[in-house]
């Protein structure tokens, strides 16, 4: 697909500097930009890569001086630039509401229109399924799921029954809803499985990632608030209630009945203890431990998990640890020395 920088500022309301009619075929990031592709840079520290790039364009903040060849000026430029890498890679849009001949779907579920269904499929007793919703192959829905509008389900994803899917989520391959909790009690020395008897709602505008499971409530519902995105390789323990707007990174575990606010951060593997309360706008840095509650407004991190400078002076405590071992054989040789 050959386009002018001209058209391409016009996808992404950016303004021109230099030639408007270049032609651009393609898309591609600095380092593998190459003659005749527009890339992006996203910040003023970028340009010497820049000047290097192969490139015959770019898309930059204002920052950027122009340096001879064509630029689109925007406030975003690695959004602008999504935008146009998905022009010029877009695809023709699957067919929207084919049922694949392989798919099995109960007599009794509801499909809005607009639904699509792929290959081997299953969609349980009395399922509901909004407008142009996209199950994709494998896929297993139990019985009785309530599921919004523009919904997709990536391959292999797994509902178990009585789960709540709000509108426009996406839930990505090996994504597991409403696994039984983790529950047991220990009677005359052997566990003893306690019955997970509630459910999983998750909320509007929640993306979660490939392999990652939420467990269903015991008595009630495990809830994921509306806009919360979710990595690959999480596990939500049941009765959690996390709340609007969060980000879980990669391989964080939440253990069974926590509560987080809203926009609350967990990086990547930190795992949270059971039954505490993580308040809104609290950021917890990768590999933390959590094991108390976190007030609102905060910042923690290590394991356990401690307010953020305190952690860090820690930190720098440890590095001078070395160096005062030094100092304290010295000042015992010396203690010595005098001593004789």
């Amino acid at each position: 697909m050959n386009v002018t920088v001209r058209q391409l500022a016009e996808w992404v309301r950016g303004e021109v500097l230099g030639d408007p009619d270049l032609a651009i075929s393609n898309a591609r990031t600095l380092g593998d930009a190459q003659p005749g592709d527009i890339t992006f840079v996203e910040s003023a520290k970028h340009l010497s890569a820049w000047h290097t790039s192969k490139a015959s364009a770019a898309v930059v903040p204002a920052s950027v001086p122009v340096n001879g060849r064509p630029v689109i000026r925007v406030v975003d430029p690695l959004m602008a630039f999504v935008n146009i890498v998905q022009h010029l890679r877009a695809r023709p849009a699957e067919s929207p509401g084919d049922v694949s001949p392989s798919a099995h779907v109960h007599p009794s579920a509801i499909l809005a229109p607009g639904v699509s269904v792929g290959p081997f499929a299953v969609i349980g007793e009395g399922v509901e399924v909004g407008a142009n919703s996209t199950i994709h192959a494998g896929v297993v829905i139990g019985r009785f799921c309530k599921i919004g509008s523009e919904v997709t389900m990536h391959p292999r994803v797994v509902l178990y029954d009585d789960c709540v899917i709000g509108d426009r989520v996406t839930l990505h391959a090996g994504v597991v809803i409403g696994a039984d909790g983790f529950g047991y009690r220990t009677v005359r020395g052997t566990q003893q499985k306690v019955p997970q008897l509630g459910s999983v709602e998750i909320e509007d505008d929640v993306e979660i990632g490939a392999n990652s499971t939420v467990d269903r409530g015991t008595f009630g519902p495990t809830r994921i608030g509306a806009g919360t995105k979710i990595d690959n390789l999480v596990q939500i323990g049941h009765n959690c209630q996390i709340g609007r707007h969060n980000i879980f990174c990669g391989q964080v575990g939440v253990a069974g009945s926590c509560v987080t606010g809203d926009h609350v951060m967990l990086g990547g593997q930190v795992g949270v203890s059971d039954h505490l309360t993580i308040g809104a706008r609290v950021g917890v840095g990768a590999q933390s431990g959590v094991t108390t509650d976190l007030p609102s407004d905060s910042q923690a991190l290590g394991t356990p998990a401690l307010p953020l400078q305190e952690q860090l002076r820690l930190h720098v405590n440890l590095r001078r640890l070395s160096d005062l071992r030094q100092d304290v054989k010295q000042i015992k040789k010396q203690l010595d020395t005098g001593a004789q």
